[in-house]
């Protein structure tokens, strides 16, 4: 990847063809095999978009396994949105029951939240934009990203400290 960033086209297409094979048996786990090749050619999609925020004194597999987590998780949102398509009983969610748990907090604490102050953490702290890709993305400017990430994430501590509260 660091040779990629670099600009050398063939380190970056022997590394997606290497990353390929990984995809697809991670996928095939966890996913009906009918949307395995969609999630796969997404997270590829989202390994270009985003090979500039790799760090190269860091491991490249923990990057790695980031992007293709949160591609399965938008391929199961996906797969909800499809009630003529139910999940089958065999795909396996077991090892990744915690992280979709939280997901599924983190969604809910969102949803509390001002719809800019919402998309804006969600741009940058979920989907991994810069503060500038998520201004152009927004429409907000950089300052109001920024705003609205810090007042947004001060929402969420305030009400996951109330919930803890109250249980």
């Amino acid at each position: 990847m660091a040779a990629a960033q670099d600009g050398n086209g063939g380190a970056y297409r022997r590394l997606l063809g290497d990353v390929t094979p990984w995809l697809d048996r991670y996928f095939t786990r966890r996913l009906p095999m009918a949307d395995v090749d969609d999630a796969v050619q997404e997270t590829l999609l989202a390994i270009h978009r985003r090979r500039h925020s790799f760090d190269p004194s860091q491991p490249f597999g923990p990057w790695l396994a980031a992007i293709a987590r949160r591609k399965w998780i938008d391929q199961l949102r996906l797969i909800e949105r499809r009630p003529d398509q139910p999940l089958p009983e065999n795909v396996s969610v077991a090892d990744h029951e915690g992280g979709v748990t939280a997901m599924s907090v983190l969604t809910s604490l969102l949803r509390e939240l001002r719809p800019a102050q919402s998309l804006a953490i969600e741009l940058v702290k979920l989907r991994g934009f810069s503060i500038a890709e998520a201004s152009r993305e927004t429409g907000q400017s950089p300052s109001a990203v920024k705003v609205n990430i810090h007042r947004g994430l001060a929402r969420i501590t305030a009400l996951i400290e109330k919930n803890d509260h109250v249980a």
